[in-house]
């Protein structure tokens, strides 16, 4: 879970570098794609009994939908 969390702000950091709209959104995508990872692993925390996740996913769909507004961004913008 530790390495998935890591990797979000890695691969949006990652992406910012890029200078073209496709390789922003690749990048955007991985991390979107660990943020999903994140989701599940809590999601089996909870079904494990590990504890309670919901704060948890509250703070991940408040990232999530930040990244979805950043990869909005980046398309909606002029240039590459």
């Amino acid at each position: 879970m530790r390495r998935a969390a890591v990797s979000i702000p890695a691969n949006i950091a990652e992406g910012f570098a890029k200078r073209t709209k496709p390789d922003k959104a690749r990048y955007m995508n991985i991390a979107e794609g660990s943020l999903e990872e994140i989701r599940y692993y809590l999601l089996l925390a909870q079904d494990l009994g590990y504890g309670q996740t919901e704060e948890l996913k509250a703070l991940l769909e408040q990232v999530s939908r930040l990244l979805n507004a950043y990869t909005r961004a980046i398309f909606s913008s002029s240039g590459s």
